[in-house]
C-alpha cells in the first residue's frame, strides 16, 4: 500500500485502522482473533493503527478511561513496533451521552491531566513514543490552547512525535495551531455525514493539516452488509440513523449498491474511494481509518486505496447524504461533535 503524508512531515499508510472496532462496542470478540486482524492489517500494509486510552471494557475497580484496547494493541506493538504508526488518544474521561447520569465531567484538558494521560498511554502501549497523539474530545472548561501547550511538552519531551486533534470546530484547529503544529483532525466523515465539510476541512486544507475520518463507512450500515438484528444488538441500534430510521436509511444503502455493482466493486470500496476523491477535490490528504473483525474485509477495504471512481460514481455518491435520515451525534449532547459547537 503506497503512503500519505499528512500535517506536519507525518506518513502514513493510505488507510488506517480503526482499533476500537476489536472491542466488544460493535458486538463480541475475543483477545486471540482481535490480535490476528490486527496482525492481518500490518501483513496487508495497513500499518497506520488508530487506538485510544477509552476504548473497551473498564478494567474491574477502576474508574476513567479503560486502556484495554491500548493493552491489545501493545501486544501486536511488543512484536512490529517498527512497522507501525501508532496513534492512540486521551480526554474523554467520563459517559458520553448527556442522559448517561452521574452528572460528572466527561472530558479532561488541563495540563496536569495532559501529562498524566500521555504517560499512562505509554505505559499500557508498551512503547517509548506515541507516533501521532490526539486530544480525543476538548475540555470545554479549559482553553484549548492550554491543552495543546501541554502536549507539545510532550513533544518536546520526546514521548509524542506528532500532535492531534478530534471533533474539533475550525476556530478551535486553528487556536490549537497557533500553539503547535498539528498532524491531523480525526472527525467522522462519510457519505452521509459530511458536516465537516463546510468549516473544518476548508481549515485543514488552509493550514496544511491532514484529515482523518473515523465511522467512514457509516459504523458499517454504509456496507449493505449489516441486519437489523446485528445493530439492535449493540450502541448503533440506538442511534438515530440506524435505530428509528433503518428503513427509510436503506435509500442510502441502495445508492451506494447501485454505484458499486456498476463498477464491480463493493460498497464499502467505494464509499472508501468517494473519501480519498473528496480529498483530493478539498486539497488535503485523507486517510480513513475503517475498522473490522473480519480478516476478509480488512483486505476489502484494502483494496479501496487504489480504486478510482469516474465523474459518474462520484456525482451519484455526492448525492447520497440527501438522503439520509437522521443525524450523526451517538451522544445526546449536541457539543459533543464540532458542528454542534460551530
Amino acid at each position: 500500500m503506497h503512503t500519505i503524508t499528512l500535517g506536519d512531515g507525518l506518513q502514513t499508510s493510505a488507510m488506517g485502522f480503526g482499533a476500537m472496532a476489536v472491542t466488544p462496542v460493535y458486538g463480541g470478540t475475543d483477545d486471540a482473533s482481535a490480535l490476528a486482524v490486527l496482525n492481518a492489517a500490518v501483513d496487508a500494509g495497513v500499518t497506520f493503527l488508530d487506538t485510544a486510552d477509552v476504548y473497551g471494557a473498564p478494567e474491574p475497580g477502576t474508574t476513567g478511561p479503560a486502556g484495554t484496547n491500548e493493552r491489545l494493541v501493545a501486544r501486536l506493538l511488543a512484536e512490529r513496533r517498527d512497522e507501525v504508526v501508532l496513534a492512540t488518544k486521551f480526554g474523554i474521561v467520563g459517559p458520553i451521552g448527556a442522559d448517561a447520569g452521574g452528572g460528572g465531567k466527561r472530558t479532561r484538558g488541563d495540563a496536569d491531566y495532559v501529562r498524566a494521560a500521555c504517560d499512562a498511554s505509554l505505559r499500557r502501549l508498551g512503547t517509548d513514543v506515541i507516533d501521532l497523539w490526539y486530544l480525543h474530545r476538548r475540555d470545554p472548561d479549559v482553553p484549548v490552547e492550554e491543552t495543546v501547550g501541554a502536549m507539545a511538552e510532550m513533544v518536546a519531551a520526546g514521548k509524542v512525535g506528532h500532535l492531534g486533534l478530534s471533533e474539533v470546530t475550525a476556530g478551535e484547529l486553528r487556536a490549537a495551531h497557533a500553539v503547535a503544529p498539528i498532524a491531523a483532525v480525526q472527525s467522522e466523515w462519510s457519505l452521509w455525514s459530511r458536516d465537516v465539510e463546510a468549516q473544518v476541512v476548508p481549515a485543514c486544507a488552509e493550514l496544511g493539516v491532514g484529515f482523518v475520518p473515523y465511522s467512514p463507512l457509516g459504523r458499517g450500515f454504509l456496507t449493505g452488509t449489516l441486519t437489523r438484528e446485528q445493530v439492535a444488538a449493540d450502541l448503533r441500534g440506538s442511534t438515530a440513523r440506524t435505530g428509528d430510521n433503518w428503513e427509510a436509511n436503506q435509500r442510502v444503502v441502495d445508492a451506494v449498491g447501485a454505484v458499486a455493482q456498476r463498477l464491480d466493486a463493493t460498497s464499502a470500496q467505494v464509499a472508501l474511494a468517494w473519501l480519498y476523491a473528496s480529498g483530493r477535490r478539498a486539497g488535503l490528504p485523507v486517510v480513513p481509518i475503517p475498522g473490522t473483525r473480519s480478516v476478509t474485509r480488512l483486505a476489502e477495504n484494502a483494496a479501496a486505496a487504489d480504486l478510482v471512481l469516474d465523474d459518474e460514481a462520484l456525482a451519484a455518491l455526492d448525492r447520497v447524504a440527501d438522503l439520509a435520515v437522521g443525524g450523526r451525534n451517538i451522544a445526546a449532547d449536541p457539543t459533543w461533535i464540532s458542528v454542534g459547537r460551530e
